[in-house]
């Protein structure tokens, strides 16, 4: 089976915007389904960036700043969890997604550094 991280890191995204779209929108919920649809959709984009990038450097770069979005989105998966209980597996199983993508580009850095 191919592995696609550009699929992936789009469904991430999708499944951010679904997710948020089930939650009850008020002053406190309101920033953070913003912030974390910001970051979740982040991942993806500047993935796709990074394919298209000019230089090694700009590779790197790109590929930082997902793994900085992921990583952010992590965070406010955490928050709307303590925001909306109820909400708390949901919150996880997207966590849980992040950090592997985290993970993930953290590697894909490390590996174009040491070359």
């Amino acid at each position: 089976m191919k592995y696609d991280l550009e699929e992936r890191c789009a469904k991430f995204g999708e499944e951010a915007i679904k997710f948020t779209k089930t939650i009850k929108y008020n002053q406190i919920t309101g920033p953070l389904i913003n912030q974390f649809v910001r970051s979740a959709t982040s991942v993806g984009a500047n993935y796709m960036e990074a394919n298209q990038a000019s230089s090694k450097k700009d590779f790197i770069n790109k590929i930082r700043i997902c793994q900085k979005e992921s990583n952010e989105s992590k965070h406010w998966a955490r928050m709307i969890s303590v925001a909306e209980e109820d909400k708390k597996e949901e919150c996880r199983k997207l966590w849980k997604e992040a950090h592997e993508l985290t993970l993930i580009f953290a590697k894909i850095s490390k590996n174009c550094k040491e070359k």
